[in-house]
């Protein structure tokens, strides 16, 4: 099990201007929270959406030849290249358009410290983007099926903290989304999002 550090932001840095403006809005949470779904729903009713930095970083090296298992073998270097695919996907986006975000670069701060990572280390580039809005997903019922029952359950409950409080010490007001049938999320967010004048 991974030796999960409790690195506060430092408070010098998180002054530091946003660069841009946008219009995007952030669906994040732990893992197996349903935000693949939400996402899907949201791409379904006409909203534009853009994919996991991580995923996409997976299926390029896999699609280079790469295996899975060196891939996930050095944990640092791995969350390190997740992050910069995640900040290049948002570099190429129109500060514009109105989309929603399967993660977004601050998320990586919480993996960072999962594996024992300063954020520090990244904290001035989840400056480069103001989004309109940030969703962490509540997580799902947990339903172990593996040996590493105990594991994921801490990482479960170690994200889920984290990605909110990084995104509050950023200055985003952050929107927890209930657990509810996938249907009635999608309705809770768009409801927000209509109350706060932004769809």
């Amino acid at each position: 099990m991974h030796e999960f550090i409790s690195t506060e932001l430092e408070p010098n840095l998180l002054s530091t201007p946003f660069r841009v403006q946008t219009n995007w809005h952030v669906i994040t949470g732990t893992v197996s929270a349903g935000k693949s779904t939400l996402i899907d729903q949201l791409a379904d009713h006409g909203f534009k959406t853009v994919p996991e930095g991580a995923l996409l970083y997976i299926e390029r090296e896999m699609d280079q030849g790469r295996r899975i298992h060196p891939i996930r073998k050095n944990a640092a270097a791995l969350q390190r290249s997740i992050k910069d695919m995640q900040a290049t996907i948002e570099g190429r986006l129109l500060p514009l358009d109105v989309l929603f975000l399967d993660r977004a670069v601050p998320d990586s701060l919480a993996w960072y410290r999962v594996f024992g990572l300063d954020p520090n280390e990244i904290l001035p580039d989840c400056f480069q983007h103001r989004y309109a809005s940030v969703f962490v997903l509540d997580p799902l019922p947990f339903q172990p099926d593996d040996e590493r029952v105990e594991e994921v359950a801490a990482i479960t409950g170690f994200l889920d903290e984290w990605h909110t409080r990084d995104y509050r010490a950023l200055g985003y007001r952050v929107v927890r989304v209930p657990v509810l049938v996938p249907k009635e999320r999608l309705a809770f967010v768009l409801e927000r999002l209509s109350e706060q004048g932004e769809i």
